[in-house]
């Protein structure tokens, strides 16, 4: 299998903080924030997998929130295609900071036709 690899960074803001986003009451990431950064790039690696039409949808997402990052900080998600079984894609999940790991796990998507995905959706 070609390794399939997508990094992201982000920086912790007053808009990416657990007291904004309403998971916490502290002014750090927030684990939706690493969440949803995470996700982002799993389908930008995913991207270069996908036919006419088609995207990828997210249905799992098995993560740990190791350690705070601070507004300011630059976060950087990165996600591994570790298999593909089909239309599965199993990603590893890796999120750090200046300061080392902040996060990790594994995340699954699925290859959909975009048209077809959004008429069962009812969209």
């Amino acid at each position: 299998m070609e390794e399939t690899i997508c990094t992201i960074k982000e920086t912790v803001s007053h808009s990416n903080t657990a007291d904004t986003v309403g998971s916490g009451d502290l002014p750090v990431y927030a684990t939706p924030a690493m969440a949803a950064l995470m996700e982002k790039a799993a389908r930008t690696a995913a991207a270069g997998l996908l036919g006419e039409g088609e995207t990828t949808v997210g249905s799992e997402l098995d993560i740990r929130h190791l350690r705070p990052s601070v507004i300011g900080a630059t976060v950087s998600a990165t996600a591994t295609l570790t298999a593909r079984e089909g239309r599965k894609l199993t990603f590893r999940v890796e999120a750090s900071d200046d300061n080392g790991e902040i996060g990790c796990g594994t995340h699954i998507r699925y290859i959909v036709n975009a048209e077809k995905f959004m008429a069962k959706a009812g969209g």
